[in-house]
């Protein structure tokens, strides 16, 4: 199982160091409302998407192309960054809009991308090189050697997996000098980010092209050696608790990281603002305090804590920042805004409830938020374990504290009319506090103050001498001005322009984004006099020039003409000049196996190459052995990701001599593409979790050292074929047969449900003795399973097929088709090859290779998400 590494220590000088650059605190921004609640309440940053596509929150409000430049000098006059999310997966097709849309960013003055695809990187290069770019946690960038892919590119930043604790993040930045931003607060995907194909397989759209459908928030039964077991009202089994890592930014300072990311492009100005105004105090009670918060800041925290989860919260917690802990991850009760837990309902009478004060338990690490005061006009909820129905609950009328029998604290809830149905309430429901009209109140406030002035630093240095002009140089950021009196300095007859006048003159800046900063005077000859009224016109002349330049943003290049024609042609020549090793014009099936009793079938078959998936390293290394023995060419698959410190796997598996490696993740491209102690390297064919669906990527990615590529399973056929027209088929693998794998999670089932450990130390290691599934609302029984860095893979149930394709792909020239096994029997695999093997053959059809399968006939996706626009 994982052999977790553990982060060497810094040195005190570097971590002080690393504390005198305090991060960005990154709001989202879903809707107009939402951005002003983000700079009003101290944002350094906000993202936000586009209505024109490549987003992925599409079912946010967004922005529009049209109306960003003045979005970008709203967000800059607050004194914020502003970065625009083109973080889809693109289409071949879609690729001369791309460039439209990056054109349009650019030449708006936005300040950075964030980037999923590498034809955006690739595009928003030649469209405006220093437009810079930031990898999204879409990209599965999850170790400083897969940030190598992204450094090539010029990234600036890597926004990393929420699946890494600090430790590894640690890892991650003491093996890069790439910028790294953390997400700290909101919803966690179970699923890691870019790796999740339920909404492709269970919704027909796509969670890589912004159309989740957020299957991990509905409900499931366990299904445990083919039976189903009784969970109670514990059924959201992959719906997580919210992150709230405000425990956890100390060390992130410590560390350097630069951005601390808030989720939430869905959610409205209230959980925008208290969110993002308690992690602003948060951060500057550390920055001041050295990392070290006093009492009073800790309060602070405390009292916006309890804001947040009043905002919205399906329960708080660490995430994984503090390392996996499989018990506390998956509450499994409810998917939605649960608020605060207030206790349990004791009794109800005709007109009121009384509630007893019941503490849920709380993880050791889980954030502590200040107690709960409740107060008539608040909301509350009674939990009748049915959170998908229309539960009782409303707004408390009267709260009046009882002390019961024995000494419980219980409080008696009244309600007005009409109220809730009390009918519906009884003894022993969970009762939840899910809202505060108060904070409305004050988020409608803040949004009419709107956005902070005077947050830009200004620095000013005066240099002046008698019978010369008085010059100011300014400097605000990135930007700088010149300005000069029109009349010469004169000798004065008091004090004269002294620090204090210059300060009290050019200081005056309210109703500007400016503040004053710093002044130097050390140029400035003493005893020197010029009216107050060119300094103020001096102060007025600098404001307008870089209050221009501020609004606009960076100038930067942006090139003339379309830059697409030339980025293909770049392309191509990419792939001219890739070699041709194992290359050949025989059609190839390609079975992936994970049992023995596969391989076993893979062998009986007489077909020449095997790939391997195995749930633990010996075993693996019996299976090399057999299928080296019966004259196999040997696959091997990495792991789907790779976290800082797992590098020994991918060590592992070449120690085994493959004839080929089945890369994953973007860290074995790195490794294994330079790796060579004097031998050939294996070949190394790029998997679909690698997310190649257009032909600039596709050129890209093989030129980073593989060999073949799988296509992504975001594509249709005609997307397919699109990607083809624009690659070299021979180079690319389609998944002929496969059961979709939905959920990638770093959350193990097994562990949660069929022990008590807390991670893979603990558990005990259920995975070994038993045969997990999930049961959808549809009666499919979906298989959990579980690979040898312990993470779960949940397979779609029904296997899909691409059989009537193969005609057209063969012609194509298309010579690799991979056949995906997951729980099959030895009878069943050979049923599989045998007709799989006749459909390349061309000795059957594609509707008889079908019928013998038993199984239904999707490539990719059903239908598009993508609006297009002229």
């Amino acid at each position: 199982m994982t052999e977790r590494a553990k982060t060497s220590d810094e040195s005190a000088p570097a971590r002080s160091a690393r504390h005198a650059r305090a991060p960005e605190v990154l709001a989202p921004a879903g809707d107009r409302r939402a951005l002003t609640a983000a700079l009003a309440a101290g944002a350094d940053a906000v993202y936000l998407g586009l209505d024109e596509g490549f987003n992925a929150r599409a079912r946010a409000e967004n922005f529009s192309l049209e109306t960003l430049p003045e979005v970008v000098a709203e967000v800059h006059r607050a004194g914020a960054r502003l970065y625009v999310t083109l973080n889809t997966l693109v289409f071949e097709s879609e690729l001369p809009h791309l460039e439209r849309v990056i054109r349009g960013i650019a030449d708006a003055g936005a300040d950075a991308l964030i980037v999923q695809d590498f034809a955006v990187a690739l595009l928003a290069r030649a469209v405006c090189p220093a437009l810079a770019l930031h990898a999204s946690t879409q990209m599965t960038i999850s170790s400083a050697e897969g940030a190598e892919v992204a450094r090539g590119l010029g990234f600036a930043r890597v926004v990393v997996p929420r699946e890494l604790s600090v430790d590894e993040v640690g890892r991650f930045a003491a093996g890069t000098d790439v910028e790294l931003e953390v997400f700290i607060h909101g919803a966690l995907c179970v699923s890691w980010s870019g790796q999740c194909l339920t909404s492709e397989s269970w919704g027909g759209r796509s969670a890589n092209r912004g159309q989740c459908a957020q299957s991990c928030r509905l409900p499931y039964d366990l299904v445990v050696d083919g039976e189903t077991r009784d969970l109670g009202d514990v059924r959201y089994l992959l719906s997580p608790s919210d992150l709230a890592g405000a425990e956890s930014v100390p060390a992130l300072l410590a560390l350097g990281i630069r951005g601390l990311k808030i989720e939430g492009r869905q959610k409205g100005p209230g959980y925008v603002a208290t969110s993002v105004g308690g992690y602003r105090r948060w951060v500057d009670a550390l920055t001041q305090h050295g990392g070290a918060p006093d009492a009073d800041a800790r309060a602070t925290l405390a009292h916006d804590l309890r804001e947040m989860q009043l905002s919205f919260s399906r329960g708080f917690g660490d995430g994984f920042l503090t390392d996996v802990d499989h018990q506390t991850l998956v509450e499994g009760r409810a998917p939605k805004h649960r608020g605060v837990y207030l206790g349990r309902v004791r009794s109800v009478g005709a007109h009121e409830v009384v509630v007893v004060r019941d503490p849920l338990a709380r993880a050791s690490s889980a954030p502590v938020a200040a107690e709960l005061e409740l107060r008539a006009g608040m909301g509350v909820v009674f939990d009748d374990g049915q959170p998908e129905g229309d539960e009782a609950g409303g707004p408390v009328f009267d709260v009046e504290p009882r002390r019961l029998a024995g000494g419980a604290q219980a409080l008696a809830l009244r309600f007005g009319t009409p109220g809730p149905d009390l009918a519906r309430v009884a003894a022993g429901q969970r009762v939840w506090v899910t809202k505060d009209p108060a904070i409305a109140v004050r988020t409608e406030k803040l949004l009419e103050r709107g956005a902070p002035e005077g947050r830009i630093a200004l620095t000013l240095a005066a240099h002046g001498a008698a019978g010369s002009t008085l010059v100011l140089d300014a400097r605000a950021g990135a930007h700088t001005a010149r300005v000069e009196t029109s009349a010469a300095l004169s000798p004065s007859r008091g004090a004269g322009l002294d620090e204090a006048l210059l300060r009290d003159k050019l200081g005056a800046l309210g109703g500007t984004p400016f503040h004053l900063a710093t002044l130097d005077t050390t140029g400035l000859a003493p005893g020197l006099h010029v009216p107050v009224s060119e300094l103020k016109a001096l102060r007025r002349a600098l404001v307008t020039d870089l209050e221009a330049q501020t609004l606009r943003g960076p100038v930067r290049a942006i090139a003339a003409g379309s830059v697409l024609a030339q980025v293909r042609a770049d392309a191509q020549a990419k792939l001219d000049a890739l070699p041709t090793r194992g290359l050949d014009d025989t059609a190839r099936l390609l079975p992936l196996c994970r049992t023995d009793a596969q391989l076993d079938a893979v062998i009986a078959s007489g077909l020449g190459e095997v790939e391997l998936d195995w749930m633990e390293l010996v075993g693996l290394g019996r299976a090399v052995e057999r299928a080296r023995a019966a004259g196999l060419r040997v696959t091997l698959a990495t792991m789907r990701v790779q976290k800082p410190g797992e590098e020994g796997f991918d060590a592992r598996l070449a120690a085994l001599r493959p004839d080929a490696v089945l890369v994953r993740h973007w860290g074995a491209l790195t490794t294994l593409s330079r790796a060579s102690d004097g031998g050939e390297r294996p070949l190394l064919h790029g998997d679909f979790s690698l997310n190649v669906t257009n032909g600039l990527s596709a050129a890209h990615v093989l030129s980073l050292g593989l060999d073949t590529l799988t296509a992504a399973h975001d594509l249709d056929a005609v997307q397919l074929d699109a990607l083809l027209d624009a690659s070299v088929p021979a180079r690319v693998t389609v998944v002929l047969h496969h059961h979709v794998p939905t959920f990638h999670t770093e959350h193990c089932v097994y562990a949660h449900l069929l022990s008590e450990g807390r991670d893979f130390r603990s558990c005990g290691r259920p995975c070994e003795a038993h045969s997990v599934s999930l049961r959808d609302r549809t009666g499919d029984a979906h298989p959990v399973i579980v690979d040898v860095g312990c993470r779960n893979t949940v397979f779609n149930a029904r296997a899909q097929s691409a059989a009537s394709l193969v005609p057209k792909l063969l012609l194509r020239g298309v010579r690799r088709f991979r056949v995906e096994l997951v729980r099959e029997t030895e009878a069943e695999t050979r049923v599989v090859l045998a007709a799989y093997a006749e459909l390349l053959a061309g000795r059957i059809s594609a509707r008889e290779a079908i019928r013998r399968v038993g199984t239904h006939e999707q490539f990719g996706v059903t239908a598009g998400t993508m609006r297009v626009q002229g």
